[in-house]
């Protein structure tokens, strides 16, 4: 994220949990192998999803937006054995990946990958999950916040990605610069829930549904 100073970057990346050999060869094979590599999540923000659903006791996680399945693997781990976790992606290349990771992972049999239209999927899916993360077309963002807030849990947190977006939330410009700028205006003022924003990496909204 080249709004973050690097330095600072690079000190709380060293001064965060490692992830383990298993997500640092998927870190290295996103880079090498796929388009858009700057979409996976890392070890920041991995480790503090990871904690996050320890925090909220999580037992059902609801992803939407797998990508090479990094966020899916880390959150896996904050969960119980008997813990579930669905992700949802429409990309059969980046799926095909992310469910060979899923295999070679001991938290792999957790996750349940949905490969399709997020959209549709949610359709399928009943609650109460503890936690959901949304990190994919950001046109849809307050598509996949309406259809997952019903299927919170109150009390459950709903993580959102790439909310500052490089900063250009700021100044939009093209479709997707408005659809995050207008998706944050909708949580600001949704009183069904309580938000902060971090300033993590791109951005990231935390939000409870009360």
């Amino acid at each position: 994220m080249d709004f973050i100073d690097e330095d600072i970057e690079n000190y709380a990346w060293e001064h965060t949990e490692s992830d383990g050999d298993l997500l640092q060869a998927l870190t290295e094979e996103t880079h090498a192998n796929l388009e858009l590599p700057q979409m996976l999540t890392g070890r920041i923000e991995g480790r503090f999803l990871k904690l996050l659903a320890r925090l909220v006791g999580a037992r059902r996680i609801l992803e939407i937006g797998t990508f090479s399945g990094y966020s899916a693997l880390s959150m896996a781990e904050g969960l119980p054995e008997d813990g579930e976790l669905i992700t949802c992606d429409v990309d059969p290349v980046t799926c095909a990946v992310a469910r060979r990771y899923f295999e070679q992972s001991p938290h792999g049999k957790k996750i349940t990958l949905m490969e399709g239209a997020a959209l549709d999927s949610i359709a399928q899916l009943s609650g109460a999950f503890d936690m959901a993360f949304i990190d994919a077309d950001k046109t849809n963002y307050g598509n996949y916040y309406d259809a997952i807030l019903p299927l919170m849990r109150p009390g459950g947190l709903i993580a959102v990605d790439n909310v500052l977006w490089s900063g250009r939330v700021l100044a939009p410009e093209d479709e997707s610069d408005h659809a995050i700028a207008a998706f944050n205006e909708k949580v600001k003022n949704d009183d069904a829930v309580e938000a902060v924003m971090l300033t993590v990496r791109d951005g990231i909204f935390c939000i409870r549904k009360k």
